[in-house]
């Protein structure tokens, strides 16, 4: 075959295959009752002055996983926190001007533990109420979306809620975490009975306080059966 001929079709299949990769986090933190995620406002580029999740774009020479947690720090401010990976979002024309391939991560975070400001490219970064989320750059609504499907899922078979609460908390606390999560409102006297007896939570024989309504016991969650149960998986439905 013609070298012509050859370097002319290797041109082609490397333009046609050229796609740039970018990462996209859902960061979920859970706040009063409500379910929230963070959101950055870009500050530059075509999404300038909108809102989606803390993302961007992996350097040549570094790692997804690296890039993922440096894009947040750098984004947020939120670092040393655990980045689950979700999957690829690789709709040909999720990007408006070329080809993007973006691989989603997400985290559940107790928000009292960080401090987040908008840095690098973000003007703004704030915690928004899922009912309250705006439309997004790009896929990140269906990004979000898929993730809050994903944590769905995963909150049934493990206690991975107990991430989004505060070391002490209340079962009326745990119950609306869990209405938040799962989109449906529960029955309080068959949560109650159903989540004390997997003997998950251990009683802290204190109440609330400050609280202008009759105060309510405290709980924290049995750290020796919440690694057994997390390993193992369960059955968390109500």
């Amino acid at each position: 075959m013609d070298k012509e001929i050859i370097k002319n079709r290797a041109e082609t299949f490397e333009a046609d295959a050229m796609e740039s990769i970018t990462i996209d986090c859902v960061i979920f933190g859970f706040q009063e009752g409500s379910l929230e995620v963070l959101l950055v406002k870009h500050a530059e580029g075509i999404s300038k002055g909108k809102w989606g999740l803390p993302g961007g774009w992996i350097k040549k020479k570094e790692g997804i996983d690296a890039a993922a947690y440096r894009l947040l720090r750098e984004l947020t401010g939120l670092d040393e926190i655990f980045l689950e990976q979700l999957k690829a979002f690789g709709d040909p024309d999720r990007f408006p001007l070329y080809r993007v391939i973006t691989i989603g991560y997400y985290a559940l975070v107790k928000r009292e533990n960080y401090r987040i400001k908008a840095g690098f490219t973000a003007s703004e970064v704030g915690w928004f109420k899922m009912k309250d989320i705006p439309k997004l750059i790009y896929d990140h609504n269906e990004i979000l979306n898929y993730s809050l499907g994903h944590l769905r899922n995963r909150i049934r078979q493990a206690p991975i809620g107990f991430n989004l609460l505060p070391e002490k908390f209340t079962l009326l606390e745990l119950m609306h975490l869990y209405e938040e999560i799962l989109g449906v409102e529960m029955d309080k006297p068959n949560f109650r009975r159903k989540i004390l007896k997997m003997k998950l939570l251990r009683d802290l024989n204190e109440k609330q306080v400050g609280v202008s309504h009759r105060a309510a016991k405290l709980y924290s969650f049995d750290e020796e059966i919440y690694n057994r149960l997390t390993k193992r998986g369960f059955n968390f439905e109500f």
